[in-house]
């Protein structure tokens, strides 16, 4: 059985789409469903059901689901016996851009012989069910799961804590502040498109404008990150949300301005996933340099979801 269409299975079944699980190995959608086919060629049934939501996985596919993480695993084993150690760390951040990227190219700069394989998986349920299967070591993600709902064996530390910046055009009301507080943004339009309903930041930003009273729009195609800053440009009216470590670049003549929030500092608390029987030494280094990396602390008072009640530090594992 060939391995590839194995784990292309793997893949859709965990990120729940075609288009997902192509991005996640690195591969076009025409081949996911070439895969696809021939194993369902090969195994003479059907394993999965295409909805409006993306794909389901048919009764076959759910008996064969556990039979082929199985067969991912033992050659996973069998490749890492003859290269004990060897193996690059295979990690998956939110976006290459943002602040779990940078975390991550500081440890490489600390650990310059250690080798790196970052994806980028849809969502925070995506990250950890890969986690689960073993098709990643570990997950930079914001965990809205109480320890209690989190999967056997999976354990998840709170890393950084990331003060939020508003981003406006220069014609914007705000433009000229130094700082603005949660409180000052009522009435203004925030405009986050990317923010997609039931993911973790989704989540999380949702629960910020509940908790000041001020409304985020999401309304409107997301094309991505240079079109939203030539739309903030231009507008008097528009603002949106961005990390402090958040890379974004844009033309001069954009004059863009990064506004830090506070009193209280609204931080976006990265955690870092992993299973707890994970043997692979560069995430044992990794998980110590995140543990003494002595990241700058946000301005004091800040702001957090409930859900992220466990201070940077602090680990969390299923009761």
């Amino acid at each position: 059985m060939d391995l590839d269409t194995v784990r292309t299975f793997v893949a859709i079944a965990d990120t729940g789409q075609f288009q997902h699980a192509a991005a996640h190995l690195a591969i076009t959608q025409q081949a996911v469903s070439k895969r696809v086919a021939a194993l369902e060629k090969d195994l003479g049934v059907r394993l999965f059901t295409r909805t409006a939501r993306g794909a389901r996985l048919t009764v076959d596919g759910q008996a064969f689901l556990p039979h082929a993480r199985a067969l991912l695993q033992a050659a996973e084993r069998a490749a890492a016996s003859v290269r004990p150690g060897r193996r690059a760390l295979r990690v998956d951040v939110i976006g290459r851009r943002l602040a779990p990227a940078d975390l991550l190219r500081d440890f490489r700069g600390a650990h310059p012989g250690t080798e790196l394989d970052v994806v980028t998986l849809f969502d925070a349920d995506a990250a950890i069910f890969a986690v689960r299967s073993g098709t990643i070591d570990a997950s930079f993600r914001a965990v809205t799961l109480p320890a209690r709902q989190l999967p056997e064996g999976i354990e998840t530390v709170r890393v950084h804590d990331e003060p939020l910046h508003l981003l406006t055009g220069p014609a914007h009301a705000l433009a000229t502040a130094r700082t603005v507080t949660p409180a000052e943004l009522a009435g203004h339009r925030i405009w986050m498109p990317g923010n997609v309903a039931g993911t973790e930041w989704a989540t999380y930003y949702d629960d910020l404008a509940a908790a000041f009273g001020f409304t985020i729009e999401v309304t409107g195609p997301d094309f991505g990150t240079e079109p939203l800053l030539d739309t903030i440009a231009d507008s008097p009216m528009l603002a949106t949300f961005v990390g402090e470590r958040t890379r974004a670049h844009w033309p001069a003549h954009h004059d863009l301005r990064r506004i830090p929030v506070q009193d209280p500092t609204p931080v976006y608390p990265h955690s870092l996933i992993w299973h707890h029987d994970n043997p692979h030494p560069a995430l044992t280094a990794l998980r110590t340099h995140l543990a003494t990396a002595g990241l700058p602390r946000p301005a004091e008072p800040t702001w957090a979801p409930e859900w992220a009640v466990s201070p940077p530090g602090s680990p969390v594992s299923p009761r």
